[in-house]
């Protein structure tokens, strides 16, 4: 009996210890998100750069090949919705 107690108490601290430390790097990664967004924001894209994505499309035979390949090789529930070039 006196095993058994010991052993229920040692589970109880390993697990109250990893729960915890998750909460740690849970708290610790929030933080971490916040002060990037806070120190360095996401560009604003501007619209000459937009100009120069839209050229980058592919086009219409590459993309009527895209669309028979991704839809024989998912038995036809597949779907190209765009595609660029990179």
């Amino acid at each position: 009996m006196e095993n058994i107690t010991f052993g229920f108490e040692l589970m109880v601290v390993g697990m109250s210890t990893v729960f915890a430390i998750l909460l740690i790097v849970i708290w610790g990664g929030k933080l971490l998100i916040m002060a990037v967004n806070r120190l360095a924001p996401e560009e604003v894209v501007s619209a000459k750069k937009a100009a120069s994505t839209t050229s980058a499309a592919v086009d219409s035979t590459t993309m009527a090949i895209l669309s028979q390949v991704v839809a024989q090789i998912t038995g036809g529930k597949g779907k190209v919705a765009s595609a660029k070039k990179i």
